[in-house]
């Protein structure tokens, strides 16, 4: 299909983003400087980690302290903001939104597609793919709350071979005046198995007449360019394609073409550290990184005792000297 090169801006509801490259909402990874890491390489529209409506209503401490906040360096680079919000009570969503948008939220974002079963059986995240009444009502709550564009990224259906996600998108640009559909074109039965129904997404792009963000396999460089041309979507929106990888952002966006060398993954993984350790303190940091450590050290070729090391470690001053010993041994190897 003939779509603009995601190099060109677009606008949501006449909020300009400057190019067509978007971080997905990852649960429980995409804090401020993750978000701010996807900006240095290019994003133009970042969205926050999924964030209870609930917890803002009832201004949970840790919500409110470390996930409902925009640090100032994130307003260096173009491009707005999202946080992303769930949750099944419309009233209780238009007090979070409200607030989401006090906090300096440009765009209010709606999980309705999160299959995982803690979130679905209390009647949120894909559950509202099976109640769009209710569905409707949360965008418009929503966006009367926050006074801001609400986007919704949902999945195509609960079940593998459903498509009911997709009569949503259409009630809820319709009836809820819903400004972008973040479309993951894979059932939530099925979470990230099997391959995406990306002619699905293209029938959505070819109806829906405001901004459809594609997500779900889109991995790599070749994959992403692939499934763009095949559904002519607005945009792309990266997910784990993109953890480990900020490079991919510019990859798509034409600002580089190598992959990146061993000192440069070595060094954002120090860059990532030390945002952690400035948001959550040493102790809290060296618990939280144990998940992003393979991200980046996978990539470096190492050996499984040294990998075992780091995500085992309960020190960033230990894992500070682990990475300075990796510098000459990459050197020494050639990289």
């Amino acid at each position: 299909m003939n779509a603009p090169p995601l190099t060109d801006p677009f606008t949501i509801a006449g909020l300009e983003v400057p190019n067509r490259v978007v971080l997905a909402p990852l649960a429980g990874i995409g804090n401020w400087f993750v978000r701010l890491q996807a900006k240095r390489y290019g994003a133009g529209l970042t969205v926050s980690e999924m964030i209870s409506s609930f917890a803002i209503h009832h201004r949970n401490e840790k919500t409110m302290r470390d996930l409902l906040m925009i640090h100032d360096s994130e307003r260096e680079y173009p491009g707005p903001i999202a946080f992303q919000l769930f949750g099944q009570d419309p009233e209780v969503m238009r007090s979070a939104a409200a607030t989401a948008a006090e906090q300096g939220a440009d765009i209010i974002d709606l999980n309705m597609g999160c299959p995982v079963p803690k979130v679905m059986k209390n009647g949120a995240g894909a559950a509202l793919i099976s109640d769009p009444a209710v569905a409707v009502e949360i965008a418009r709550a929503a966006a009367e709350g926050s006074g801001l564009p609400v986007t919704v990224k949902l999945r195509s259906g609960q079940k593998k071979g459903e498509a009911d996600g997709f009569q949503l998108a259409l009630r809820l640009v319709d009836e809820a005046g819903v400004a972008a559909i973040a479309f993951h074109p894979r059932s939530a039965q099925v979470h990230h198995k099997g391959s995406p129904d990306y002619e699905l997404a293209a029938k959505l792009v070819d109806q829906l007449p405001v901004p459809v963000i594609l997500s779900g396999g889109m991995s790599d460089h070749d994959a992403t360019l692939a499934a763009r041309e095949q559904t002519g979507a607005a945009a792309v929106m990266l997910a784990r394609g993109g953890l480990g990888n900020p490079w991919l952002f510019e990859h798509l966006l034409g600002l580089r073409d190598e992959a990146p060398t061993q000192t440069e993954i070595l060094a954002e993984l120090e860059w990532i550290i030390d945002r952690a350790v400035e948001h959550l303190g040493d102790e809290r940091a060296a618990r939280y990184l144990r998940t992003f450590y393979p991200w980046y050290l996978d990539q470096l070729e190492l050996d499984k005792a040294t990998l075992v090391a780091f995500q085992q470690s309960e020190s960033i001053g230990k894992v500070r000297e682990m990475l300075a010993e990796l510098g000459p041994l990459t050197a020494a190897a050639g990289h």
